[in-house]
């Protein structure tokens, strides 16, 4: 078996063509010359084919359909597109995107028109030999994820998801006092009215309801943990596309994190990461936080929990529906600028506000053997004053990006060598 070489990148959320220029060829020369080259496309194209959702990922995502051909120019032709924008324009943007993305042929994982489509493993071709891409998201509204189809009832379009159950901690005292309020308020008795109608399970023992959240005795805290039966589906697709190709890709779009640092995983993604790696994954490409997060060299291969954003321009689409603009309380005469700027409070809150989702890397690596032989991390600037240049990338060499990335880094025990503006994972 040959060595297979990756570039990986995080999220690419465009909303207009990408331009040819100096700027782009030196972005294609550092992506090129790999067999793979792997970007989250967050986003839907064309607008015009499915209606906005009543919800949606926070920002309405669309761009031109040429989009998807821009990203195949600049060399991708590996990408995963289960992530919580899939659904912003219902099924008729989900089906418009799925039919630009495979016109443009980019191998596309995470989505189809049921689940067993949406959690199948994708395939390309190299000449280090066949690999396999399987999509997965954690961040979605229910309504996004897609249903099997049964003998006597069709399937439902959508994402694969991997859901999570959380559990907070009090100790004994506190946990009875929360129990005698959601009694005195009566919080949870719609749900309770569900559970005589049938329709809803009574919780274990010990774990006391408040509304949505579930509570246990134990040192004040949380306790996250994956879906066993999203996790099991997962790992069966995973062991499948390890028997049917020679290296097995895991794409994971994931927003939670641990307490109040988005640079943090929750517990339940790395749980899971892990658990993709023992089903046989040569490595799990994490996005979601639209900052980055660390890498673990699990069982010698390798887990990027974020590799933050590559193309970030939700500042300049190009229009959005009622929805957006009647919960900012703008009225139908708004337009789609003030409708920004009312949502960043003029560049005063928000991701403006928020100087990693600018900065980022994007990963080459190799494996062989089932094992990463190298890793080179080059840093990524997507930062500029103006809203109609900031989200485009750009190689850097901010010497900062690598420092910080290292930081995120030494609590897995990675340890990243910084020379000559790139940085090498020690092995």
């Amino acid at each position: 078996m040959s060595a297979l070489s990756v570039v990986a990148t995080g999220d690419s959320f465009i909303t207009r063509r990408i331009v040819a220029g100096p700027q782009t060829e030196a972005l294609a020369a550092r992506l090129g010359g790999a067999e793979v080259c792997f970007t989250n496309f967050e986003m839907l194209t064309p607008c015009g084919e499915g209606f906005p959702n009543a919800e949606s990922g926070g920002t309405w995502a669309c761009g031109p359909a040429e989009v998807a051909d821009d990203l195949r120019a600049l060399g991708f032709n590996m990408v995963a597109w289960a992530n919580n924008h899939t659904l912003d324009y219902s099924y008729g943007g989900l089906a418009a995107t799925q039919r630009e993305l495979a016109r443009a042929g980019l191998v596309a994982a995470g989505v189809g028109a049921t689940l067993a489509e949406a959690a199948a493993p994708r395939y390309l071709e190299t000449p280090a030999g066949r690999v396999a891409l399987i999509g997965a998201c954690a961040s979605f509204h229910g309504t996004d994820r897609a249903g099997n189809q049964r003998p006597d009832q069709r399937g439902r379009p959508g994402l694969n998801p991997l859901r999570h159950t959380s559990t907070w901690l009090l100790p004994r005292e506190e946990l009875a006092s929360l129990a005698a309020m959601a009694a005195a308020c009566g919080i949870n008795a719609r749900f309770e009215t569900r559970v005589r109608a049938g329709f809803a399970r009574p919780p274990e023992p010990g774990v006391v309801l408040f509304g949505e959240h579930r509570f246990r005795e134990g040192p004040a805290g949380v306790h996250t943990e994956p879906h066993p039966g999203d996790l099991a589906r997962l790992r069966t697709a995973i062991a499948d596309a390890r028997r049917q190709a020679e290296f097995v890709l895991v794409s994971l779009h994931a927003h939670e994190q641990r307490g109040g640092v988005l640079a943090e995983p929750a517990e339940f993604v790395e749980t899971a990461c892990r658990a993709f790696i023992e089903a046989g994954a040569d490595a799990v490409i994490g996005h979601g936080p639209h900052v980055l997060r660390g890498i673990e060299i699990y069982q010698g291969r390798p887990i990027f929990y974020s590799l933050g954003n590559f193309f970030f321009q939700n500042e300049t689409i190009e229009n959005l529906p009622s929805d957006y603009f009647e919960a900012l309380g703008l009225d139908l005469a708004a337009s789609t600028a003030d409708g920004l700027d009312a949502r960043t409070a003029n560049n005063t809150r928000g991701f403006i506000t928020t100087p990693w989702a600018w900065k980022s890397v994007l990963a080459r690596f190799t494996v062989e053997g089932g094992r990463l032989t190298g890793c080179e991390l080059h840093p990524v600037d997507l930062s500029d004053a103006h809203r109609a240049r900031r989200g485009t990338p750009r190689l850097s060499d901010e010497a900062a990006i690598l420092d910080h990335l290292a930081e995120l880094c030494a609590p897995y025990g990675t340890h990243l060598e910084i020379a000559g503006g790139m940085a090498r994972i020690a092995l």
